[in-house]
């Protein structure tokens, strides 16, 4: 993510690797609904090791919030780890969006060069309107919407936002490597 991308007014965009098991995502839900924490988008997926997901949450909040936040999530015993990554400065964040522009003859071709202009993908056509997909920053998907308002949104889903640090390593690599030297610690405490 670039400086500016993911600086809306307080946004922080969190990370966090949990165990991949039943209830956790309704913990997790629980613990920033007690807490007054207000979510902007939450994500779960699976990794690619099946026994842990990959939670994306945009939280609005002060640095002292941001810092709750993340001790809250850490007591939970199905979180393995969490990271800030607005704080490492360097990330990649991406939504994905589906959006519905009502059209007429008169104005099609316009709404299309907007699609154009923002690299969208137009997934159904019919007279009345034009069905996009967008891929991209969430200040990307919002200047969509502000530029295709005006001819009427009738649909709009978004996915949430998914990040990961740039470069080499990150948050995934950072929890393997410490629970190899856990996993190598217990072989050689078996073997002594």
């Amino acid at each position: 993510m670039t400086a500016s991308e993911g600086k809306r007014e307080g946004v922080h965009v969190m990370s966090a690797l949990v165990e991949n098991e039943f209830g956790v995502l309704a913990r997790i839900a629980s613990l920033f609904a007690a807490r007054g924490f207000n979510i902007d988008s939450l994500t779960v997926g699976p990794t690619h090791d099946e026994s842990i997901s990959r939670m994306t949450i945009l939280v609005k909040g002060s640095a002292t919030v941001i810092e709750q936040v993340k001790k809250q999530l850490n007591k939970l015993i199905e979180v393995v780890t969490v990271q800030d990554l607005t704080e490492t400065g360097s990330h990649i964040t991406r939504e994905l969006m589906l959006v519905k522009v009502q059209c007429t003859a008169k104005n099609r071709l316009e709404i299309m060069q907007i699609g154009e202009l923002f690299k969208a993908k137009a997934l159904d056509y019919t007279p009345g309107s034009i069905t996009f997909e967008l891929v991209g920053s969430c200040e990307k998907l919002d200047n969509f919407i502000t530029f295709t308002q005006p001819f009427g949104i009738a649909e709009l889903a978004r996915s949430g936002a998914v990040g990961m640090n740039r470069g080499a390593g990150g948050l995934q690599s950072q929890f393997v490597k410490k629970t190899t030297r856990i996993d190598d610690a217990k072989d050689d405490a078996e073997i002594g």
